[in-house]
């Protein structure tokens, strides 16, 4: 395919929901020479909020489509790909409708709340041929990208242990909870992703305690603070630790032990500048939110997304990769309910 870059033209998006992850894409896709952003679908509340957008960022040629109009959308035939942020619960429907109108998907995660959805929404790209991209943004955060990069050159040799640290800051609304697909299926596919491609390989056994601190929390049954163990089959241990709740700032670390050192990855700061006086030491506090702390991952991975669009590059994320997080992610959350370690087999 020739690309935007060559010949001036620029690949048509439609967006799906301007809520906390579509809002980001959008601001990040106005200001992308590559692609022009030409309906935004919403519905509810949440038109009110496109419409602003759209006034204040002078969208002259982006329409807004409530949601129930959005199959309009493919009679244009200059839209070439589909941006998914809505709720979890309509991933799968507007994935699938996108595809069988021809237009390639990026997708948050996840795919589907169901394996079997998500099997059939990679079904129908391949009939399409059309690529279907989960964003596991985390893989594009340059931090992150360079730790995997040395741990995978050998750097610390055969790896022992990986430690990953995710606090959430700010917490959530109960509203954003109820629809998120609980804490293992929001936020701990992140983490569980972004092990798993930096070993290389699956686990075998995985064991989770949880609890809720927050009433709202417990009530909806849900849980705000997780722990994770996972063993693979090479012997390397991982542990992830989860909280939805983190005061100081969004903590984000990860660290990489083997048998020759170590590698760490640490919060990222607004600047880099420590200062030593008689009165002690002081460094910038780290950021507030997801959006500051990977705003270079989200933007990477949509280059990514739309280099594979135009042929540049290949998917990076693959529909074994989508199912084998979403099946962790499930037994982590069934180890906690039951009380018992899960052994993992993979038929993917």
């Amino acid at each position: 395919m020739t690309s935007a870059e060559d010949d001036g033209k620029r690949i048509g998006l439609a967006v799906y929901g301007a809520g906390r992850a579509g809002t980001i894409h959008l601001t990040n896709l106005i200001h992308n020479h590559r692609v022009e952003v030409l309906y935004i679908v919403e519905q509810g509340a949440g038109l009110e909020r496109v419409q602003e957008f759209v006034k204040k960022h002078h969208l002259s040629t982006t329409k807004i489509i409530p949601r129930e109009e959005s199959s309009t959308i493919y009679k244009d035939l200059r839209v070439e790909a589909v941006i998914v942020c809505a709720p979890t619960f309509e991933h799968e429907a507007i994935v699938k409708e996108a595809l069988r109108n021809g237009r390639a998907v990026f997708c948050e995660k996840p795919i589907s709340q169901e394996e079997g959805g998500t099997k059939l929404c990679y079904e129908e790209a391949k009939k399409a041929g059309k690529p279907l991209f989960c964003s596991f943004n985390r893989r594009f955060d340059p931090s992150y990208s360079e730790l995997r990069r040395r741990a995978v050159a050998g750097e610390v040799g055969r790896i022992h242990v990986v430690k990953t640290c995710s606090r959430d800051s700010p917490l959530p609304s109960i509203d954003y909870l109820r629809i998120s697909g609980g804490m293992f299926h929001d936020c701990a596919v992140h983490d569980i992703d972004a092990v798993c491609f930096l070993l290389r390989e699956r686990p075998s056994v995985v064991y989770a305690l949880a609890h809720s601190h927050i009433p709202s929390i417990a009530a909806i049954d849900d849980v705000d603070t997780v722990a994770i163990t996972m063993k693979f089959p090479s012997g390397a241990l991982a542990t992830i630790d989860l909280s939805r709740h983190s005061h100081y700032g969004y903590d984000q670390r990860v660290e990489v032990f083997g048998e020759k050192g170590m590698l760490v990855s640490e919060n990222r700061r607004p600047t880099e500048l420590t200062s030593l006086t008689s009165g002690g030491t002081s460094q910038d506090v780290i950021m507030f939110s997801f959006p500051q702390r990977y705003a270079e991952s989200y933007v990477n991975a949509m280059e990514h997304f739309l280099n594979v669009v135009q042929g540049k590059e290949e998917l990076l994320v693959t529909m074994s990769d989508a199912l084998s997080v979403s099946m962790i992610a499930t037994a982590a959350e069934e180890s906690h309910r039951t009380g018992k370690p899960i052994e993992l087999k993979y038929e993917l």
